[in-house]
């Protein structure tokens, strides 16, 4: 007999987690399906745990905003540690295009909420010890930003998801269809009882184990999204969606853990060949992690490790903060962003299937973005949204021109 909830999720991912959460917390009973062993072992646990409010569009700062505010206090409101780190997002810049950039973004950062300055090299030094003062003009940085482990927020976030009551979890199975109706539906109520027409549910969800009925499909699958959509019939015709959600295999790494000496992101914006932008910083534990933007892009499914990434990295990373040159690499690892042609993520109804909400494409930036977002597809669901929700909304909407690309992505 097939399973009825108020609302699916597909992915107990970066996006996933968070929104089951939120979800449960309003009482909506919701279930999430998801084919790895548990919570966030998807791409979750391939990010490396940088967490910024600082970009150069509104939905986005305003989302991230929300995301720092619940992982800053969450030790503090629910116990867990997710090795929270308030370390801040900083920027430097060496030539005059990335100064009068980072520049250009402040009115809009600032009219958002986002605390950033716009600093001196000395500052910078002081923030970054051994930075490469040798041209050094300046750069932004945003002292609220952080970072914190993503295996312990899933972990935590899968707990307090449980801790509602009205979360159930499936793991180890996979989509192998999804059925809708015309029945017609646009969420729940504020109270989680439906505001559908009529009760009947509108999606069944077929799984490799069991069937699940619900008049609400959350699509949080990241780069898997445009493969679920294909899977998608309406009175059992091909539904024909295309999501433009494609996957892009960025590496990272860390370092062997030594005595903490700075603890902000450092971003550096300039391109060299084979990269665009580049980052690291040192956790809590004192291991120094960072990441590379491959340019151009790497897509397709592949996760395995390459041998041109660690010097291509070493090389940028050693340039910016030379004391690093002694640190011994402990491991490099592969994962996929789910990206989309402008950068931004897709958090839309669908306006011809009714009751389906797209949350993905978050362009490897869901680890951030995914609390934030995840009370929006809360309020989404339960016709809740407020004004600054609808920022968000419109930006990230499924039905944008695709035109442009955010410039701090």
């Amino acid at each position: 007999m097939a399973k009825n909830y108020d609302a699916i999720i597909i992915g107990a991912g970066s996006v996933g987690l968070p929104a089951a959460m939120s979800l449960g917390a309003l009482g909506v009973k919701t279930a999430v399906i998801d084919k790895m062993p548990s919570a966030g072992q998807g791409e979750n646990k391939h990010a490396i745990g940088g967490i910024r409010a600082t970009h150069s569009d509104p939905g986005k700062i305003i989302a991230c905003i929300r995301s720092i505010e619940i992982f800053s206090t969450w030790k503090e409101t629910y116990g867990d540690d997710i090795e929270w780190l308030t370390g801040g997002y900083m920027f430097p810049v060496y030539r005059e295009k990335e100064e009068n950039l980072l520049k250009s973004f402040l009115p809009i950062q600032r009219k958002y909420g986002l605390n950033i300055d716009y600093v001196s090299p000395d500052v910078i030094s002081e923030i970054a010890p051994g930075i490469n003062r040798d041209g050094l003009l300046g750069g932004t940085f945003s002292p609220n930003d952080g970072s914190a482990s993503p295996m312990n927020s899933a972990a935590a976030f899968f707990k307090r998801a449980k801790e509602t009551g009205n979360v159930d979890f499936y793991f180890k199975e996979s989509v192998k269809g999804i059925k809708a109706t015309h029945a017609s539906n646009s969420g729940l109520r504020a109270d989680g009882s439906s505001s559908a027409n009529n009760d009947s549910n509108n999606f069944v969800v077929e799984t490799d184990k069991d069937t699940y009925n619900t008049p609400i499909l959350i699509d949080a699958a990241g780069p898997f999204s445009r493969q679920l959509g294909e899977m998608v019939t309406v009175d059992s015709k091909p539904a024909n969606l295309d999501i433009p959600v494609f996957p892009d295999s960025h590496e990272g790494g860390v370092t062997e853990p030594v005595e903490p000496f700075f603890k902000t992101m450092l971003v550096d914006l300039r391109p060299a060949q084979g990269s665009k932008n580049y980052y690291f910083y040192q956790n809590a534990h004192g291991h120094i992690i960072f990441c590379i933007t491959p340019d151009p892009p790497i897509l397709g499914f592949d996760k395995r490790e390459t041998s041109l990434f660690l010097p291509q990295v070493a090389s940028r990373m050693l340039n910016l903060m030379p004391r690093l040159k002694n640190i011994r690499v402990r491991r490099v690892w592969r994962g996929l962003y789910p990206m989309t042609p402008d950068g931004s993520p897709i958090l839309s109804w669908n306006k011809d299937i009714k009751g389906l909400l797209h949350a993905t494409g978050m362009c490897g930036q869901g680890y951030m973005l995914g609390p934030g977002l995840g009370e929006i597809i809360s309020r989404m669901v339960t016709d809740q949204l407020t004004e600054s929700d609808k920022i968000v909304t419109d930006e990230f909407s499924l039905y944008r021109s695709f035109g442009g690309e955010e410039a701090l992505k």
